[in-house]
């Protein structure tokens, strides 16, 4: 039988492309939430999907209306931490590889401090070995899709 993670850290990414109607990643994040996984971010994820919304809105083609729709979805769908939650793993994600982004560390503090796996298609993130990191494809298989 196929399982569902109780709960996943998802990156910027995979919520961008949740507004593009034929994603693969919209269909997947739809049938985790059906399943009853929780999707986890940090709180700056949603703020940075408002300011790049004219990008996103080309790259998905919807209209301000379909996209204000979507975003309404998210919001209700998506529970997100601000960094005082997970801020004292920030230093253990630091070590946790190589990399320049300080968006990276939060996803990784936010998966120590609930002892979760992160969903990023980013395959720097798989390399280290202390957080479970699923790729769409990866998840997709898992829940038997």
């Amino acid at each position: 039988m196929a399982s569902v993670p109780e709960m996943l850290v998802v990156d910027a990414n995979i919520l961008f492309s949740f507004f593009r109607h034929d994603s693969a990643r919209r269909y997947l994040t739809e049938e985790l939430l059906n399943k009853g996984c929780k999707l986890v971010s940090p709180d700056f994820v949603l703020e940075e999907l408002l300011n790049d919304k004219q990008k996103v809105m080309g790259f998905a083609d919807i209209d301000d209306f379909e996209f204000s729709f979507l975003y309404s979805l998210l919001t209700e769908e998506i529970k997100v931490f601000p960094e005082p939650e997970y801020g004292k793993f920030l230093p253990d994600a630091r070590n946790i590889f190589p990399h320049d982004s300080d968006k990276d560390d939060s996803y990784f503090a936010l998966a120590l401090s609930k002892g979760i796996p992160l969903w990023s298609d980013e395959k720097r993130h798989k390399r280290q070995s202390k957080v479970k990191v699923y790729s769409t494809s990866e998840l997709l298989k898992e829940i038997g899709l």
